[in-house]
């Protein structure tokens, strides 16, 4: 009879602790539309309060209606002005006193020929896709080497292997990718996971604003003949960063329906 109150009162303790458990910490930016929506949807669905970085509050605000406030917040923030990011970052850990999981998802596209390029379409792509992923990461690994723990992931994308009329955007997203493996080398001993995902093409407000026929022959060069959808990318967010996800960093997964192999080029 002792004993089988002892083992109800360990399960008991253990039910409690679970529920006071402190929820981790997710800053996803570009996260009210989207690949980004979806990630923030996700994780806060998966359990963590998740901090929505971005430039559209309207959305924002949507996003925490949906939540509500102790799953979510939202920050309205240029993640391109070093100023704002550092701003950020001083109200995530003044509030919350962490951030487990960083999740650089903003991100624009200025395509044209090179020799139609202009230097605004060059600058505004690389400001916000390359060094503004790169404030985010700066502010976050000086967090997480002091916590000695942490999750980045970042959304770089199948063009980095070259698209035309994407000059400007493939090479922001190749930086993406090679900034990862270098951030994988100086973290990695501080217990500090670095990935990115290479999206393909994906079902988004973006490509919808593709014409009908060039969407089409997109679609036909897929080996699945289909684009992907925001949760595909949401989901292997998730699962990198699960905390029993572990010894992975370095790399970049790609979520393109196996357009990265080669087929259809």
């Amino acid at each position: 009879m002792v004993q089988k109150k002892s083992k109800k009162l360990i399960y008991m303790a253990k039910s409690i602790s679970g529920k006071h458990q402190k929820k981790r910490v997710a800053v996803v930016t570009g996260a009210v539309k989207g690949i980004g929506e979806a990630i923030a949807k996700k994780l806060t669905r998966e359990g963590c309060f998740v901090v929505a970085i971005d430039i559209d509050e309207l959305n924002g605000k949507k996003l925490i209606a949906e939540f509500g406030k102790d799953k979510l917040c939202f920050i309205k923030a240029d993640i391109a002005h070093e100023k704002e990011v550092c701003q950020l970052f001083e109200k995530v850990i003044d509030k919350y006193k962490q951030v487990d999981i960083l999740v650089n998802n903003a991100g624009v596209i200025r395509d044209n020929m090179i020799w139609n390029m202009s230097i605004d379409d060059f600058d505004t792509v690389m400001n916000i896709n390359l060094k503004g992923t790169w404030l985010m990461c700066r502010e976050a690994a000086k967090l997480m080497k002091k916590q000695n723990s942490g999750r980045i992931i970042n959304i770089a994308s199948r063009a980095w292997l070259g698209n035309r009329g994407q000059s400007n955007y493939s090479a922001s997203k190749a930086g993406v990718v090679a900034m990862t493996r270098v951030l994988a080398l100086e973290l990695g001993k501080y217990n500090v996971l670095v990935n990115a995902i290479a999206p393909g093409l994906i079902d988004t407000p973006l490509t919808k604003k593709l014409e009908t026929d060039v969407l089409q022959k997109l679609i036909e060069a897929q080996p699945t003949k289909s684009m992907g959808k925001p949760d595909d990318i949401a989901n292997v967010v998730a699962f990198l960063a699960n905390e029993k996800t572990q010894f992975i960093t370095g790399q970049t997964l790609y979520v393109d329906g196996g357009k990265s192999i080669g087929a259809g080029i």
